[in-house]
C-alpha cells in the first residue's frame, strides 16, 4: 500500500506541474512577452496551491474519499484546460480573468493533494520518514514534468492532448487509490462512478482534441485553417482564403501570399546588391524560406547557412507543397544549409565569415526575441561580417511604433555598424522598416536581380526618404542587461487598434 501511495505521490507531482507549465505556455502563445505571462502564472499557481494547503487542515472525516474526488476532480478541470483556454480565447473578451480564475482553481486543488496524502500515511509511516520520502517524490516529480513537458510531450502530442493524458492519469489515480483502500470504503460505487465519469471524459476529450482545436482555430482566424502545430517554441498557424496564404506565429500575423514579396524584396536586396560580389551569405530567423528565395536569385552567391530557432517550421516550409512552392524551394537548395539553433547562442559558438547576413527575426514583443536585438547580438554579427559585408534587420513599423524602430536604429549604430535605415509599404502591414548595418559607407544598388515583383532601381531612393510623422526620435540603444526595447515596444503597439 505505501509503494503504491508513493508512486501516486510521484505521477501528482508531475502532473501538477504540467498543469501549471500548459496555463503559462498557452499564456504566453496568446498573450505575449513570455516572461510575464510564465511569472505571473507561476506565481499565481504557486499561491493557489498555499491556499489548498491551508484548506486541507479543514479536511479532517473521510480522507480517503475526499482524495479520491480531488484526485477525480483536478483531473477533469486540469486535463481539459488547454481546451477550455484556447475556447475562451477566441470567445470571450476577459480572457486573463478566465485565465487566473482556472490557474487558481487548479493550483488549489492541487495544493490539497500532498497534505491529503500526509494525513492518510501518518498512522502507517513514521513522520520523519513520511515527510521526507513524500517530498522528494513530489520534487522528483516536478523534474520529470519539467523534462518530459518540452522534450517528449508538446513536440509528440500538442498541448490539447497532453492536457487531456494528464488529466487522465490524475483520474487514473483517484482509481488506482479506491482499489488501495477498497476495505476503508464499503460504498465506493459513487466514488467510483466519478472517477469513471472523469476519465471517460478527458478520454473523449484526447480523441477529439483535433476537433477541438480546429473549431477554437476557426474562431480565432478570418480564413480557413489549413494546417495548426504547437511547438516548444510557438504556436504556429496557417491558413487559406481563395487567393491568399498566411502564416501565424502565436496569433500573430507573419506574412501574407498576397504580398509578402514587398517584405522580402525589400528586406534583401537593397543590402545584397549593394554588396560587391557577395559569395556566402547568413539567414537569421527566416525559417519560412522566403528571405532565402530572394538571396537565391543573386546567381553569384555560393553558399547560405540558415539558422532559425524552430525545426517545425523549417520543415514544413521545406516539405509542405503548399508552403515550399510559396518560397519556390529554397530550404531545398543544394546551396542552403539549414540550422537548428538559438541564432545568439549560434553567433557566439560557431566560427565562420559572410559578405551578408539577413536579420528576420519576430517583433521584439518578449524579452526572448528582445535579445536578438540588442548592441550585443549585433556586435557578435559584426564580427562574422568580412570587409565591405552588411546586414538587413527587420526593424518593425516606424510608423506604428516610430520610438521601437528608432530604438533599434541606435542599437545597430551603437554596435559598431554604420546604421542606414529605410522603410516600405506593405499593405498586410503598413508601413514597415528596415535597418542596414554597413562596416563601410552605403551607395545604392545600380542593378537589381531579374524577376522581382515590386522593387526596381527607380524606386529605391525613395525607401530611404522619411516623412514628418516617421522621422528620426532621440532612442537610447537596446542593451542586453535592460532590454528597454521590449518594454518600449509593447507600449507602442498596444496604442494601435486595427
Amino acid at each position: 500500500m505505501k509503494l503504491a501511495l508513493f508512486i501516486s505521490v510521484f505521477i501528482i507531482a508531475t502532473c501538477g506541474l504540467v498543469y501549471e507549465l500548459i496555463a503559462g505556455t498557452l499564456a504566453s502563445y496568446l498573450l505575449g512577452d513570455t516572461v510575464l505571462q510564465f511569472s505571473t502564472v507561476i506565481g499565481a499557481y504557486l499561491f493557489a496551491m498555499g491556499v489548498g494547503s491551508y484548506l486541507s487542515r479543514y479536511v479532517g472525516k473521510g480522507l480517503v474519499a475526499r482524495f479520491v474526488q480531488i484526485e477525480a476532480l483536478v483531473g477533469l478541470v486540469g486535463g481539459s484546460s488547454a481546451a477550455f483556454l484556447s475556447i475562451a480565447f477566441a470567445e470571450a473578451a476577459g480572457f486573463r480573468l478566465v485565465l487566473y480564475g482556472l490557474v487558481f482553481v487548479i493550483g488549489t486543488l492541487v495544493g490539497l493533494e500532498i497534505p491529503l496524502i500526509i494525513q492518510i500515511l501518518k498512522d502507517r509511516v513514521a513522520l520523519k520518514d513520511l515527510v521526507a520520502q513524500v517530498l522528494a517524490l513530489d520534487y522528483i516529480g516536478a523534474l520529470a514534468a519539467s523534462v518530459l513537458f518540452p522534450l517528449v510531450l508538446m513536440p509528440r502530442l500538442g498541448l490539447l492532448r497532453t492536457s487531456f493524458l494528464i488529466g487522465l492519469a490524475n483520474a487514473l489515480v483517484a482509481l488506482w487509490a479506491l482499489r488501495i483502500f477498497r476495505e476503508e470504503l464499503p460504498r465506493r460505487s459513487w466514488l467510483r462512478a466519478q472517477c469513471l465519469a472523469s476519465a471517460a471524459l478527458l478520454a473523449l476529450g484526447f480523441a477529439a482534441s483535433s476537433r477541438i482545436g480546429a473549431w477554437a482555430d476557426s474562431n480565432l482566424y478570418a480564413d480557413d485553417v489549413i494546417l495548426t502545430r504547437s511547438t516548444p517554441y510557438q504556436k504556429i498557424a496557417v491558413t487559406r482564403s481563395k487567393h491568399d496564404v498566411r502564416l501565424f506565429l502565436n496569433g500573430h500575423l507573419q506574412f501574407s501570399s498576397l504580398d509578402e514579396h514587398r517584405y522580402h524584396e525589400s528586406l534583401v536586396h537593397p543590402g545584397l546588391a549593394a554588396v560587391r560580389s557577395p559569395r556566402e551569405v547568413l539567414i537569421l530567423g527566416g525559417g519560412d524560406g522566403l528571405a532565402a528565395r530572394e538571396v537565391l536569385k543573386h546567381p553569384g552567391v555560393e553558399r547560405v547557412v540558415l539558422v532559425d530557432l524552430d525545426a517545425e517550421v523549417t520543415r514544413l516550409f521545406a516539405r509542405n507543397e503548399a508552403l515550399s512552392a510559396l518560397n519556390e524551394g529554397s530550404l531545398l537548395s543544394p546551396k542552403l544549409t539549414v540550422v537548428n539553433a538559438d541564432a545568439f547562442t549560434w553567433l557566439d559558438r560557431n566560427p565562420g565569415f559572410f559578405d551578408f547576413a539577413v536579420v528576420d527575426f519576430p517583433d521584439p514583443s518578449n524579452y526572448s526575441v528582445g535579445k536578438l536585438f540588442t548592441t550585443a547580438f549585433y556586435g557578435l554579427l559584426k564580427k562574422r561580417l568580412r570587409p565591405g559585408g552588411m546586414i538587413a534587420v527587420q526593424a518593425t513599423s516606424p510608423l506604428f511604433a516610430r520610438r521601437s524602430f528608432w530604438c533599434i536604429e541606435a542599437t545597430v549604430n551603437a554596435s559598431g555598424l554604420k546604421a542606414v535605415p529605410y522603410h516600405v509599404y506593405v499593405p498586410s502591414f503598413g508601413e514597415w522598416g528596415f535597418i542596414l548595418g554597413t562596416t563601410g559607407p552605403y551607395a545604392l544598388p545600380r542593378a537589381l536581380p531579374a524577376g522581382l515583383k515590386y522593387l526596381s532601381t527607380e524606386i529605391l531612393p525613395g525607401l530611404f526618404v522619411f516623412p514628418k510623422d516617421m522621422e528620426r526620435v532621440p532612442s537610447e540603444p537596446n542593451r542586453l542587461n535592460t532590454q528597454n526595447l521590449v518594454q518600449l515596444y509593447d507600449s507602442e503597439w498596444e496604442k494601435i487598434n486595427f
